[in-house]
């Protein structure tokens, strides 16, 4: 009875575990890259149960055929080696691995194929602890980078030298991209080594400081992709999440005129509190997360910067992609950052939470939730 239960319990998990709907399921491919691999898990898969079976079916009958019998005492006679038998099971699991590593590479080859950069939308993914930057850029720009990173690597000229490109979009833990385009990303750390992972839409891509890694992906239908960071990255890990939204291509052409619009005039609370020392809110120009980031490189010193504010009520979700942006939500946050999100760098850096000047009162509170709200 007991193993019945046992082997009743540990089928309930596997089904569980393997269930298509979940958010953040492989097995619910929403896009070419995430399908071919789970078209690959399913040829190694299958190629395990294959191996399981055979070794597991062998040992049972080896247990069972040669037992030792009731009254027999003597030694069985001892076998030193069959020609036949090792010769088939030197050839056995190399066809195995054959037929695993076949598929295996061709699908690294397929997916490291990144598709027309006239056609993909170009984004930059920066991990930070414990959020995600996307940036966007044109082909040209792209191109641009990419040649003047060529002459760096001939030693033409200076890594100082070489060119910047320059985003039209700048935003935070959401990743907007149209349906049916290619998305073309480049992934670096700005502090520790990450993983950008959308389990629906592309398997794990570590992202690893002073190092720049590539990937692809697309969506095939609207809807919003979970994502996490999935390497263990610090104290908020678990908490550093983002969302991929996949809209219509006439959707998403209108989000980003949206992004680059005029934005709101500056509240003045959010220089009185320091807010601009790692925010930034007022268009690519204005002072704040590039030139933070800049100095601290330029002086060897480690800062944090903090999300781009500029279109913050444009999105669903803010603190790393852990919070729905709601009032309360807001007020809860500027209240005490540590509270919703523990380990989060404001609370450790902001001058609002380690200066006693600059100690939010109930008014600034108010100040800040009504202007961050009217970022649309």
């Amino acid at each position: 009875m007991r193993l019945l239960f046992i082997i009743g319990a540990a089928l309930l998990l596997v089904a569980l575990a393997c269930f298509p709907s979940h958010p953040q399921s492989t097995f619910d491919a929403a896009g070419p890259v995430a399908r071919s691999q789970l078209n690959l898990f399913y040829i190694i898969f299958w190629a395990a149960v294959v191996v399981f079976v055979v070794v597991l079916g062998i040992m049972v009958y080896a247990v069972i055929r040669f037992r030792r019998k009731q009254g027999q005492d003597q030694i069985p006679a001892q076998i030193h080696g069959n020609t036949r038998l090792e010769i088939a099971w030197t050839i056995a699991p190399a066809i195995v691995l054959a037929v695993v590593a076949v598929p295996t590479v061709i699908t690294i080859f397929d997916n490291a194929r990144i598709p027309d950069l006239e056609d993909a939308v170009q984004v930059k993914v920066t991990g930070h602890q414990w959020w995600w930057e996307f940036e966007y850029f044109t082909s040209e720009e792209i191109a641009k980078e990419e040649a003047d990173r060529e002459r760096v690597g001939r030693g033409e000229i200076e890594r100082a030298e070489a060119y910047k490109p320059v985003p039209h979009v700048v935003t935070a833990n959401e990743l907007n991209i149209p349906v049916g385009v290619p998305v073309s990303v480049v992934l670096e750390s700005d502090d520790v080594i990450h993983s950008f992972w959308i389990p629906k839409l592309a398997g794990k891509v570590d992202v690893v400081p002073n190092n720049r890694n590539t990937i692809w992906f697309q969506a095939d239908e609207p809807g919003t992709y979970f994502g996490v960071c999935a390497e263990f990255c610090g104290i908020a890990h678990a908490q550093m999440r983002f969302r991929v939204i996949a809209v219509e291509e006439p959707a998403f052409k209108d989000w980003i005129e949206s992004q680059q619009a005029p934005p709101a005039a500056m509240a003045p609370v959010m220089g009185l509190k320091g807010c601009l020392v790692c925010h930034r809110v007022n268009g690519l120009d204005a002072p704040g997360i590039q030139q933070t980031r800049m100095d601290a490189f330029l002086r060897g010193d480690p800062r944090y910067p903090a999300p781009n504010l500029t279109f913050f009520a444009s999105r669903s979700t803010f603190a790393g992609g852990v919070s729905e942006l709601t009032e309360a939500n807001l007020r809860e946050w500027l209240e005490d950052p540590d509270k919703v999100k523990p380990g989060n760098r404001m609370a450790e850096l902001a001058g609002a939470y380690t200066d006693p000047n600059l100690v939010l009162k109930d008014e600034d509170i108010d100040a800040l939730v009504a202007y961050l709200l009217s970022l649309e």
